[in-house]
């Protein structure tokens, strides 16, 4: 988020809060899931979603930018329906042992993040598991 201005951070701030308040997260888990820095008490989660931007800090930034990827694979899967996407997240599933994603991306951090992702976008694991590269070296 360093690249951008703050009415854009502003607006992305905006935009995740109300994500994860559509998913149901608490403070609690809202800051956990962010990584944000143990001086913003979960007390104060609320000021992101009316006047304040996240830290532009790289941990938050990265975290930030797997939950816009993650909503926008949501959007692909279920486009006419955003009670499915709120349901995919909070739903146990068989790939994730039987845990909810939002439980995953909670308890594992930025793996989890990466691993629900992965599990929504191939193009984001395709990436990851550096096929990507091996195909254009081979063509």
């Amino acid at each position: 988020m360093t690249d951008l201005t703050l009415d854009e951070r502003l607006l992305l701030t905006r935009r995740t809060m109300q994500l994860l308040e559509d998913w149901g997260l608490a403070a609690h888990d809202i800051a956990v899931l962010l990584q944000l820095p143990q001086t913003i008490k979960a007390r104060h989660i609320g000021r992101f979603h009316d006047q304040d931007v996240f830290p532009d800090d790289p941990a938050v930034n990265r975290r930030v930018a797997y939950l816009n990827r993650i909503e926008q694979a949501l959007h692909t899967y279920f486009p006419r329906n955003p009670e499915m996407r709120k349901l995919w997240v909070r739903r146990a599933n068989k790939q994730f042992g039987r845990r909810a994603p939002v439980a995953v991306m909670i308890e594992d951090g930025e793996s989890g993040l990466i691993s629900v992702l992965s599990h929504l976008d191939c193009t984001f694991a395709w990436d990851l598991t550096g096929s990507r590269a091996d195909y254009r070296r081979a063509s």
